[in-house]
């Protein structure tokens, strides 16, 4: 089996991968009478507007990332920790790839990492 054959296999494996998910959660629902259906809703619905603990983690979120890049260092909890990331350093490499054949000595300090590979949806 080829590379291009294997991505169609994996995209067949996912299809019946899903539609073996909706198969379950079609029987689920079947067994599901009206009265507990209902009951599940007014229970999600209670819970849907009563949401001030998700607010009051984001406004924390918030305020803690705030402060980390305010004083530029991580802080750590007892249970999480926020990492400051210095922000990334980025060169037009078209331009100096253009530079380095005008100047080869420039050339020693180019690293080229690892390729690597992502499957995504087309």
């Amino acid at each position: 089996m080829n590379t291009k054959e294997k991505l169609d296999k994996i995209t067949e494996l996912e299809i019946a991968q899903r539609a073996k998910e909706m198969e379950k959660e079609k029987l689920i629902d079947q067994i599901l009478t009206p009265e507990i259906k209902a009951k599940i809703a007014d229970i999600e619905a209670e819970f849907a507007k009563d949401n001030h603990l998700a607010e009051e983690i984001e406004r924390l979120t918030g305020e803690v990332k705030s402060e980390v890049l305010s004083a530029g260092e991580t802080v750590k909890g007892q249970y999480l920790m926020a990492v400051y990331n210095k922000g990334r350093v980025s060169w037009d490499t078209k331009a100096l790839d253009g530079y380095a054949a005008a100047h080869p000595e420039v050339a020693q300090f180019k690293k080229i990492g690892e390729p690597s590979v992502s499957i995504r949806g087309i």
